[in-house]
């Protein structure tokens, strides 16, 4: 059976790494982040980031924002 090319992309940039069947994974991912969530039982998602970076962007946006007009309503100068 021949080695399939394989691919995995960053979650946050899109940036893209190529490795093929017949080795780990963690070869051509070497200096990246793989974040597990436990999505349920037995239920897991896998998001591969390329750098720091990609993964605080993708954490911060993971993050709910308090809305500008909830902050406004207490009245308080923001200078």
């Amino acid at each position: 059976m021949k080695n399939q090319r394989m691919s995995l992309t960053c979650h946050s940039c899109g940036k893209g790494v190529e490795y093929f069947s017949g080795e780990p994974p963690c070869e051509a991912l070497k200096g990246w982040l793989t974040v597990s969530c436990w999505m349920g039982p037995g239920a897991v998602s896998h998001y591969n980031f390329c750098s720091f970076s990609c993964l605080k962007s993708w954490a911060d946006a993971q993050v709910p924002e308090v809305p500008e007009v909830f902050l406004e309503s207490f009245g308080e100068d923001k200078t």
